[in-house]
């Protein structure tokens, strides 16, 4: 069974490879996004050396790989699982062999592993070239940052299954999948870091997933968080992957019971 879900990834890589030509202009949307907030901070910075724990060149480093990052956990699993459930072919899914959750998963990771290679890899490559990006020196800064950034894939991938199975109860969840685009972005720290929001705010996105997305694995790279305060940040990415479990096994388990299909 193993073998099957591995195929769903080759599949998925290979077809987006097909239609590889709409990531390289996707690269310099992204690196308008990056030249947009790094001129933008460069004008808040002023004379001021650090704003929020974080410096100029911090914040630089911070935007360059948030952008980057966000290349390779971005899926629109959401999306394809409220079509399947609005078209009907959910009820051909459920007949199958395989847990169908478990492969739109494989199949966003195939998609996350083409947009690593051929999106993530040469954007971040030419942000080193237009912007004062600083890697970092430490292995462990950039083991630590690798093993977040996948579960930076699972947890936003978890997000993507819980808004998607909300088809099941409201029938249309557009609006829904809307919302989430814009809450991820907003309070994952991918707009601002979440050490610049007012205290209150930044002290509740703690209790939340959002900020294992983006604000964690970025806080890894840029060297804000180092040695012990790795494994630190990497526990709370590991808490939210196996509580996030919970309400996607009940919603399933709840979505099985209510199928109804509108068409095909």
């Amino acid at each position: 069974m193993l073998s099957v879900y591995t195929d769903f990834i080759r599949i998925r890589f290979l077809t987006m490879l097909a239609y590889r030509v709409n990531y390289y202009s996707g690269i310099l949307i992204y690196m308008l996004n990056i030249g947009v907030y790094y001129f933008t901070w460069q004008a808040i910075y002023g004379d001021k050396g650090e704003i929020g724990g974080f410096t100029a060149s911090q914040m630089t480093t911070y935007i360059a790989v948030s952008w980057m990052a966000r290349a390779f956990y971005f899926n629109n699993l959401d999306r394809e699982i409220a079509t399947d459930i609005r078209d009907g072919s959910i009820a051909i899914q459920f007949i199958r062999p395989y847990n169908y959750l478990f492969v739109k998963m494989m199949q966003g990771f195939g998609e996350g592993l083409f947009r690593f290679t051929l999106f993530m890899i040469p954007g971040m490559l030419l942000a080193l070239l237009l912007f004062p990006v600083r890697l970092p020196t430490d292995p462990l800064a950039w083991i630590g940052f690798l093993v977040m950034l996948f579960f930076s894939f699972l947890i936003n991938s978890q997000l993507n299954i819980l808004t998607g199975l909300m088809a099941f109860f409201v029938e249309n969840n557009e609006g829904i999948m809307r919302m989430k685009r814009v809450v991820v972005d907003l309070f994952s720290g991918l707009v601002i870091p979440i050490s610049l929001f007012p205290g209150w705010l930044s002290a509740t996105m703690q209790w939340l997933p959002f900020q294992a997305i983006t604000y964690l694995p970025g806080s890894v790279f840029t060297g804000r968080t180092k040695g012990t305060g790795i494994l630190e940040v990497f526990g709370i990415q590991l808490i939210w992957f196996f509580a996030l479990l919970i309400p996607i096994f009940f919603m399933w388990r709840a979505a099985r019971k209510r199928l109804f299909v509108q068409g095909g």
